[in-house]
């Protein structure tokens, strides 16, 4: 005779993590919070009716008085579902019929549980921040569970994140003319989205500000097919349609289009290039091996104390490549003056003026973000997420370095570019 030896299978739900954590204070709260919502209607409507629930009519002293006209009867209850961070709960919400001023009727509406409200603002507010935070739709159900005892899919983080939109719409097109902005970051980055149900790649063209405090700033965010000279133009009118003064320094990533740009829009302000971006030119001209010896003389001639040091070592600089890896002394001739406009400024600005890395860095944060998302919704979706992350507190962003001496004037002379 033959035996079953198979074991039945437990059932995986009964023994997930935290289901048997029970909490009676959570517990306790969350049972008071339908009363509580219904006595805070039921108050609303009486302030309406000038009267309680079976009351009779109040004259102005406070008592029964039948002259008083009706402004309003009641007519029953219907049941709403509402989810808040206490949960999701069903409440008796009570109906009424309003008197107006031209004799007619209408439907009363309660003004602290709006028409059609599924959820509060705090539990969108919660949904939308655990969304930013790095949760993608799918996933905010899991992460959510125990707060909303589900009913919190992939499309109700879509709608939340919808309503975001009023607020991008509004800061995409506020005036700029009362910010103090005294210098500017460009950059863009790249990131695929879905256009046309296809993945696409589209870039994301960034610019930041420094007011004259030193504090950085995002002034605006576009998505764009890539970074051509047309591109970055248009966010530059953009910005100066709204009010932007001219800056006294424009940090950029060297990039062709950003450079002419910059020239047709404003070719007397000083540019600076990104040292960081210039030394990776500098090793795409040599073989690998020559590329530790570079990147220390580089460095050397960079990071060095003075500007006569500075001036010194770069011409020590193009007299070594020139012969060792003449490429790598173009590279650097390539760049002019702009590569050193640091020098003409404060020594204790020169770190946050040699590069770029105040935007890069926001660059950094965004694609930690959306790596649980392989392609965004659309290209509005990457820009919006983009500036929602700054304005949620998501990311936060301090003074420059050397702010302090932001209202000195900086010199007229660069350096010696002859070698």
């Amino acid at each position: 005779m033959k035996t079953n030896s198979t074991k039945p299978v437990a059932d995986v739900a009964d023994d997930r993590l935290f289901d048997s954590w029970f909490d009676p204070v959570e517990t306790s709260v969350r049972a008071k919070v339908r009363g509580f919502i219904e006595t805070m209607i039921e108050e609303e409507l009486a302030t309406a009716l000038a009267r309680p629930r079976y009351g009779r009519r109040l004259g102005l002293t406070g008592e029964t008085d039948a002259a008083t006209p009706i402004v309003g009867h009641r007519h029953g209850r219907r049941t709403r579902t509402l989810t808040g961070t206490f949960g999701r709960i069903g409440i008796a919400v009570p109906r009424a019929r309003i008197a107006g001023e031209d004799g007619k009727t209408m439907e009363w509406k309660s003004q602290a549980l709006r028409a059609y409200q599924r959820r509060t603002r705090a539990a969108d507010a919660l949904i939308a921040s655990c969304y930013l935070s790095g949760t993608n739709t799918r996933r905010v159900r899991r992460a959510l569970a125990a707060v909303f005892a589900g009913g919190v899919g992939k499309d109700v983080v879509s709608r939340v994140w919808r309503k975001v939109k009023g607020d991008w719409d509004a800061w995409s097109a506020r005036s700029l003319a009362a910010e103090p902005i005294i210098r500017l970051i460009l950059d863009g980055t790249v990131v695929r989205v879905r256009l046309d149900k296809k993945s696409t790649s589209i870039s994301l063209l960034v610019a930041l500000g420094v007011r004259q405090d030193g504090q950085k700033v995002l002034l605006a965010v576009k998505n764009m097919g890539g970074e051509s000279e047309a591109a970055w133009r248009t966010l530059l009118d953009d910005l100066v349609n709204r009010g932007l003064q001219k800056p006294e320094l424009v940090i950029v990533d060297g990039a062709l289009g950003l450079e002419k740009a910059m020239a047709a829009l404003w070719s007397d302000v000083p540019v600076q290039r990104c040292t960081v971006h210039k030394h990776r030119n500098l090793l795409a001209h040599a073989p690998d091996r020559l590329h530790e010896e570079i990147s220390a003389d580089y460095k050397d001639m960079i990071y060095a104390q003075t500007k006569q040091e500075v001036e010194t070592k770069r011409k020590a600089f193009l007299r070594k490549w020139r012969l060792k890896c003449p490429g790598v002394a173009a590279s650097l001739e390539e760049a002019g003056d702009k590569l050193f406009t640091f020098t003409r400024f404060p020594k204790s600005q020169w770190k946050s003026i040699r590069t770029s890395n105040a935007i890069e860095r926001l660059h950094e944060e965004f694609k930690r973000r959306i790596k649980t998302q392989a392609i965004l919704p659309s290209a509005e979706t990457a820009a919006m997420l983009f500036w929602a992350l700054l304005a949620s507190g998501q990311i936060t962003m301090r003074k420059v370095d050397g702010w302090r001496s932001l209202t000195d004037a900086p010199s007229d002379q660069i350096i010696d570019l002859a070698a």
